[in-house]
């Protein structure tokens, strides 16, 4: 018990600091005991929906990051809980306020604490762009996985083993998204069209550009490693990592809004959920976990898919963020019962003792 809770003592005093922070803004700004309850409710409500859509994204970060050197797993775990919880939770919001409206990041944040509702508005406003860009770059992680010709291990055989045909057909992962993206746009104005297949073709040129990025630096560091060099690099897993988490905040935060429009609240809740995602992604690396449970990468890939695809339909159709929650936990759970029951059928199978289910 200890050991688990070393990888999560932070995070626990980081949501201890800011839930007294909620508290303290509840009691100032509304001057009750039960303002101050409702807000405190609302922060933990929201923690717990950030954790529940990101623990595939946990996932998918622990994957990429026990490839990297502990230099750059360092940074990442640093710098890039800054990024996240900063830049995707706070300045986000604010920027996407400061373009749509056409003022300052100050002015954005006046009228975020002065006039919340207006602030709601732009903020939603901007979905559709949004749900393009994020959903067609969550497509192409989830997708990618799959269509894989050095993949060996199939969790859902029949299907995974048919997909696996069609990995060596190039680009297929890029046809599949724009047929689906391509399908969404008629479903939209015109005006709205245009925005979502330019949010979608950004979101896979990005996708593309930063694996493009990491394969580039792979190569010059083979070749580095070749002629006896040593080599401590990255960069290409960092940023990809980042995009990835990006695309994973911005149903959470657009979602956010369902419960609060006040900056703050959405901000402070948020933070704590994307620490604990974060202590989870460390969990994962350091005790092996991934390796020890076969299928669970598979589940979480399957939850990226599924989440990419809703992120796509919900610029036409609104889809609850619980719905979304719930579909990635019971994918990745299932695929961490089908681990354990395949350990204990190789455990049996050895001859080892296995005790009662």
């Amino acid at each position: 018990m200890q050991t688990l809770l070393r990888f999560y003592t932070f995070s626990f005093a980081f949501t201890a600091v800011c839930f007294a922070l909620a508290g303290y803004y509840g009691w100032v700004s509304t001057g009750t005991i039960s303002g101050l309850l409702s807000i405190l409710w609302i922060v933990f409500v929201l923690s717990i929906l950030e954790v529940s859509l990101s623990f595939d994204n946990a996932v998918v970060n622990a994957t990429v990051l026990r490839e990297m050197d502990p230099v750059w797993q360092q940074r990442f775990l640093t710098i890039g809980i800054l990024i996240a919880v900063f830049g995707m939770r706070i300045v986000f919001p604010i920027a996407i306020v400061s373009i749509a409206a056409s003022i300052g990041p100050w002015e954005a944040v006046q009228l975020s604490l002065g006039d919340p509702e207006e602030y709601e508005r732009i903020v939603s406003s901007a979905h559709i762009g949004i749900a393009g860009f994020g959903g067609a770059f969550l497509a192409m992680v989830g997708l990618s996985f799959f269509f894989d010709a050095d993949k060996e291990v199939h969790w859902i055989r029949t299907l995974e083993q048919g997909i696996n045909r069609f990995s060596t057909v190039p680009a297929v992962e890029i046809g599949l998204v724009l047929g689906l993206v391509y399908g969404v746009s008629t479903l939209l104005g015109p005006d709205e069209s245009l925005t979502f297949l330019t949010a979608a073709v950004l979101g896979l040129v990005t996708y593309i550009g930063v694996n493009a990025l990491g394969a580039i630096i792979e190569q010059r560091e083979a070749a580095k490693k070749a002629s006896g060099a040593i080599v401590r690099s990255g960069l290409g897993g960092f940023l990809y990592l980042e995009v990835l988490d990006a695309s994973f905040s911005f149903d959470g935060v657009i979602g956010a809004f369902a419960l609060s429009n006040n900056m703050i609240v959405i901000a402070i809740g948020l933070s704590v959920g994307a620490m604990f995602v974060r202590s989870m992604t460390i969990h994962l690396v350091k005790a092996g976990t991934l390796a020890e449970y076969r299928y669970l990468e598979h589940g979480a890939f399957w939850a990226i898919i599924v989440l990419g695809v809703i992120m796509l339909v919900s610029a036409r159709y609104h889809i609850p963020e619980t719905f979304t929650g719930l579909i990635g936990a019971v994918l990745i759970g299932l695929s961490l019962w089908w681990s354990i029951r395949h350990n204990r059928a190789e455990r049996i199978a050895n001859g080892e003792a296995v005790p009662d289910a």
